[in-house]
């Protein structure tokens, strides 16, 4: 078994105060492990998510041993996204991209799993055509396109369609004070008895609706405040803010909703839980963070990105996955297009958590696909 190895890249330098850690800050770096095997260096693979740590990813190993060197690669961000950037987050990605083909490699492709699909999508489709020239909030990015050398290949497993469309579907829509995280409209509370069973259409249609108007509330709020900010003397240029309760989809509760192979819940675990717990999605969050990841505005979104990209794609869909579904799945197929197929892995939950035998058939298929671009 080949040797799990370190990468340790500079990447430029973000935006003031993004890490407390003076030496960060002075000679920012992002780290990875990859695994190298033996022979010719033709193909690479980076599995990145913006915050989680991949270092330790499942598929590092199980794709070394089927021939293709793969990197678990950490964005500046890793475990604090409460002032993360995705355009800069996909600058760092860019960094990995430049390591391997350093290294020899002939072909890279990106692994966007859960979290990291929307990720892979927006760094591909700005690495074709440069468009993020700005954040959200109007300061330039500095990207250029040397920060983003194209990647051969796009491979989506267990993906999320993005922060964002995960706020919109995730976000409790009964809370009736963002200062209070025990606020509630009992006519909005998915765990109120009245409308636990099966959910009826009527309330359904109400609660999103009403998630749509929460994420729009907080939306022109933080367009607001950051003006406000920019235009006092004297005042930051960012702050940072609570959203409460952020883990409330009715699917966690009744599966015949986008019906697949889950089992009631949520990937963390008890889905009321964590939807009133002190650390979730988007919990804490600055302005201009929120208006990167989270908002409607955000320029990761999954689906519009890929759709714009090029390159051969693979999408992996893990059939007993509690956060991603069959909708999921037909808006990847719909962006990818010609460009894209699927392949099931059948019983197989977001983490492949406790199945060995899934992750090996995962890394089986990506090797293959990957192998015959």
């Amino acid at each position: 078994m080949s040797e799990l190895k370190l990468a340790v890249i500079d990447v430029k330098p973000g935006t003031a105060l993004e890490s407390q850690s003076g030496l960060q800050m002075l000679r920012p770096r992002i780290y990875g492990a990859f695994m190298e095997p033996a022979g010719k260096k033709k193909v690479a693979a980076i599995v990145m998510h913006p915050t989680s740590n991949f270092m330790g990813h499942y598929l590092i190993d199980k794709l070394a041993a089927q021939g293709i060197c793969c990197m678990g690669l950490n964005s500046r961000y890793m475990g604090n996204d409460t002032l993360l950037l995705m355009e800069r987050v996909i600058q760092d990605l860019g960094a990995g991209v430049k390591y391997l083909r350093e290294r020899g490699y002939e072909k890279v492709v990106l692994i966007g799993n859960s979290g990291g699909a929307a990720l892979a999508a927006f760094y591909q489709a700005q690495a074709e055509q440069l468009t993020a020239h700005h954040f959200i909030d109007g300061d330039p990015t500095h990207l250029h396109p040397r920060d983003l050398p194209p990647v051969d290949g796009i491979a989506l497993a267990a993906a999320h369609l993005g922060r964002s469309r995960l706020l919109a579907d995730w976000i409790d829509p009964a809370v009736t004070d963002e200062l209070d995280p025990l606020s509630l409209d009992p006519d909005l509370d998915m765990y109120d008895v009245r409308h636990q069973g099966r959910y009826s259409p009527a309330f359904i249609a109400a609660f999103r609706s009403a998630q749509r108007q929460r994420i729009k509330r907080i939306e022109q709020w933080a367009i607001e405040r950051l003006r406000l900010l920019r235009r006092t003397e004297g005042a930051p240029r960012d702050q940072v803010f609570v959203v409460h309760r952020t883990h409330a989809d009715p699917r966690c509760v009744d599966l015949s909703l986008d019906c697949n192979d889950r089992l009631p819940g949520s990937v963390w675990g008890d889905a009321r839980a964590v939807n009133y717990s002190a650390n979730a999605m988007g919990r804490v969050t600055s302005l201009t963070a929120f208006l990167s990841q989270w908002s409607s505005l955000s320029q990761a979104d999954g689906p519009t990105n890929l759709a714009r990209t090029t390159v051969p794609k693979l999408l992996l869909t893990y059939t007993a996955d509690q956060s991603t579904f069959p909708s999921t799945r037909d808006a990847w197929l719909k962006a990818g297009g010609s460009t894209i197929h699927n392949k099931n892995i059948v019983g197989g939950n977001h983490y492949l958590a406790g199945q060995p035998e899934r992750v090996l058939e995962a890394a089986a298929l990506i090797a293959d696909w990957a192998h015959s671009l």
